[in-house]
């Protein structure tokens, strides 16, 4: 064991290797992982440094995971304002008498990243509360400010029903999740829907049993299909396992915002007439109501601290949209290119897809994010920025990770991780107060085994004086 340490440290010590730059308890644990260091990139610079005091393969273009979400929130902050939210739409096309609208209500959307649920139950009550029960018409979706080509949920990773593989959609609503509870009660399994959905119906199959293994991948013995109108769950439940909950994606978004609307509208004690359709509002339509967002600056909280793809998704291609123009990805991917350009930061080996980091395509160095973290830090909307990364130990993605460390509540830091891929991007503050950028990129098989070397460079830059 002393000839280990012996040999790591003169690795350490070899002049002009990649090893060079990093600090030891890094190096081993990098090693124990058999992670090599052609497979890292690292930064790490104070902020208001001209050089870095760590850099490794920095200017390697490598896949960033979920950190590549720094590069949108913070467009977004910059480009659309903070205090920028989205609207959703109401309109009339046709002639409201005594609660009853002899027409169709269209809804209209600008691609909203966080219509859930609930605030769409508050808004269906100002409907109702505005004058509107009955509705003898279609129920109308205008869905043309994004223009996409048809999105396949499979395509990332074959988990279509995974709800991080929706697609972006202008009138998405709550994720296009499906909450199911599984709840034994003695040889059978009770499954509630949440939100329910008005035309579907469950169709329960599963038993109960007691089964050997844990309970970590208890979901893999139920699969889950729609048929038609029918939803069949099928398989074997594990007894010991209790109350368990799986958030899953099965409609299209147009499917699944009016089977909610219809479910919601009828508890309120409204009445749809007509089916659904797609259109765009037409000039003879009335605006009834208007349902706006959260403000972008509370909205980031979630897509960095939670690395929510969806809600990334639809900001990156809400960048792209102008009033003259519908959203689409590539331009989008202008807008953010334009947007550098006019910052002065040139990141040659950038290759953008999605703005979320659910991604196999999408490329950035750990220098270019580090110059981005810098140029954050010196922006008027810093604050924001920073307070939408997780706090080390505290939140977020990083809420179990450094719990007990020194470098606890003294790190924002946003993850990314995806098969191969294990990253860290953001700002720790050291014990003299400085405020430093970090990231570590890891592009390897045994990247999953990573996170103790990131962790180690945290520590070790939080001591540093």
């Amino acid at each position: 064991m002393k000839l280990f340490h012996k040999l790591l440290l003169i690795v350490f010590l070899i002049p002009n290797s990649h090893a060079a730059t990093l600090p030891p308890p890094v190096v081993k644990a990098l090693q124990l992982a058999r992670i090599p260091l052609g497979s890292i990139g690292v930064e790490v610079r104070e902020v208001n440094a001209r050089t870095p005091l760590i850099s490794v393969n920095a200017k390697q273009s490598m896949s960033p995971a979920s950190t590549m979400k720094l590069l949108t929130t913070y467009a977004g902050l910059e480009l659309l304002g903070p205090s920028y939210s989205w609207k959703t739409e109401a309109y009339l096309d046709g002639k409201l008498e005594q609660d009853v609208l002899h027409g169709n209500l269209i809804l209209k959307g600008y691609g909203d990243p966080k219509l859930t649920l609930e605030k769409l139950w508050l808004w269906l009550h100002e409907l109702r509360s505005r004058g509107l029960r009955e509705i003898r018409g279609d129920l109308v979706l205008d869905r043309s400010v994004f223009q996409l080509a048809p999105h396949d949920p499979a395509e990332f990773d074959n988990e279509p029903i995974r709800p991080y593989n929706t697609g972006p959609d202008a009138l998405l609503l709550n994720f296009n999740s499906v909450h199911l509870r599984f709840i034994p009660e003695g040889e059978k399994i009770k499954i509630i829907s949440m939100p329910e959905l008005a035309g579907i119906r469950l169709d329960n199959r599963v038993t109960v049993a007691t089964i050997p293994g844990n309970c970590s991948d208890w979901d893999d013995a139920i699969s889950l299909q729609l048929q038609g109108d029918i939803l069949r769950l099928q398989g074997v439940y594990p007894a010991q396992c209790g109350e368990r909950e799986r958030h899953v994606s099965l409609l299209s978004p147009p499917v699944y915002l009016d089977a909610v609307f219809r479910a919601l509208w009828q508890e309120m004690g409204g009445l749809l007439q007509g089916r659904l359709r797609e259109g765009v509002v037409p000039g003879s339509a009335t605006l009834f109501a208007t349902h706006h967002s959260a403000p972008l600056a509370e909205l980031i909280r979630d897509i960095n601290k939670f690395s929510n793809n969806v809600m990334a998704r639809q900001l990156f291609l809400s960048l792209g949209r102008t009033a003259e123009t519908s959203a689409n990805v590539n331009y989008s991917e202008l807008t953010i290119r334009n947007w550098l350009t006019q910052k002065k930061l040139y990141f040659p080996e950038l290759v953008l897809e999605n703005g979320a980091g659910l991604s196999r395509r999408e490329r950035i160095s750990a220098r270019s994010l580090a110059l981005l973290l810098r140029s954050a830090q010196h922006s008027p909307l810093s604050t924001e920025f920073e307070a939408s990364l997780p706090i080390v130990g505290v939140d977020g993605t990083f809420k179990k990770r450094l719990t007990d460390s020194e470098a606890a509540n003294h790190a924002h830091l946003k993850t990314g991780s995806l098969e191969g891929v294990q990253a860290i991007a953001g700002y720790v503050q050291s014990r003299s107060g400085k405020q430093w950028i970090l990231v570590f990129l890891i592009n390897h098989a045994n990247a999953a085994a990573g996170k103790q070397a990131q962790n180690a460079l945290i520590e070790w830059v939080q001591r540093r004086y």
